[in-house]
């Protein structure tokens, strides 16, 4: 039995994002990875892989509708959390995590790519490549728009780009210390001081700071459950600026 396993979940993150950012959704983006296949419970690279894409569905539509789709690197690993939707809606950015070996077409390696569409285009079109770092998984937007976030899970880092308009810049990256450690995604909080970064490796999640562009590792951590991958942060959330002694404590909704 041959299962093609592209679409796990990205719809309904990219439809999420859009609800919980405070905007009204209008699209949903789906990253579609054409070089994987689950055989028998084995991920494995299909003989003739078709390309990544993405694509972009308008949900005001009845029924909703594909707008387009777009060849852009795209990875089973990291839906849904590897598609992130600016709250103006005008662009998207979508990471790809894995790529073909070039030495072994049966296996993958590492990818670093990071995509930004212009959904403001008609139709939407890729507007840019840039490079994360390996294994480019989870990325988070601020609020404001002027900041995105990319957790590297195969080097152990979060890759900061600053935002101006739809135009990123890469600015740096946060180290946290072991690249084993499998950063898997990065959640912002909604006042955009602060940020939390699962880590798949060692069953922790780091505290980032953010100072504008300047994101920095508190050497804070949170112990979590066996192999924390998604993250999520309530829109009124915000950390203390003391060590965190009770890991609920930095999710619970401030009393009035």
């Amino acid at each position: 039995m041959h299962r093609h396993t592209p679409w796990l979940g990205a719809f309904s993150l990219a439809a999420l994002m859009s609800i919980s950012s405070g905007a009204s959704a209008q699209l949903a983006l789906s990253a579609n990875d054409g070089k994987a296949v689950l055989i028998d419970g084995v991920t494995s690279v299909p003989a003739n892989p078709t390309a990544d894409t993405v694509t972009v569905i308008d949900l005001n539509a009845r029924p909703p509708k594909v707008v387009a789709e777009l060849q852009a690197p795209a990875s089973v690993v990291g839906p849904p959390l590897s598609v992130a939707v600016s709250r103006d809606e005008s662009f998207a950015l979508v990471t790809g995590a894995t790529k073909i070996d070039p030495a072994d077409p049966k296996k993958t390696v590492p990818d670093d790519k990071l995509t930004v569409i212009d959904l403001k285009a008609s139709p939407p079109k890729v507007a840019a490549q840039l490079q994360a770092g390996k294994g480019a998984a989870g990325v988070s937007i601020n609020r404001a728009g002027t900041l995105a976030l990319v957790a590297n899970r195969a080097e152990g880092t979060v890759s900061v780009f600053s935002i101006t308009g739809n135009t990123l810049t890469p600015v740096g990256k946060v180290h946290l210390g072991d690249a084993k450690s499998g950063p898997s995604h990065v959640a912002i909080t909604p006042d955009g001081k602060s940020a939390l970064v699962t880590r798949d490796g060692d069953n922790k999640i780091s505290v980032l700071s953010i100072d504008g562009t300047k994101v920095e590792d508190t050497k804070r951590e949170i112990s979590a459950g066996l192999r924390p991958y998604g993250l999520g942060i309530h829109r009124t959330a915000r950390l203390p600026s003391s060590p965190i002694s009770d890991p609920a404590a930095a999710m619970r909704t401030p009393s009035a």
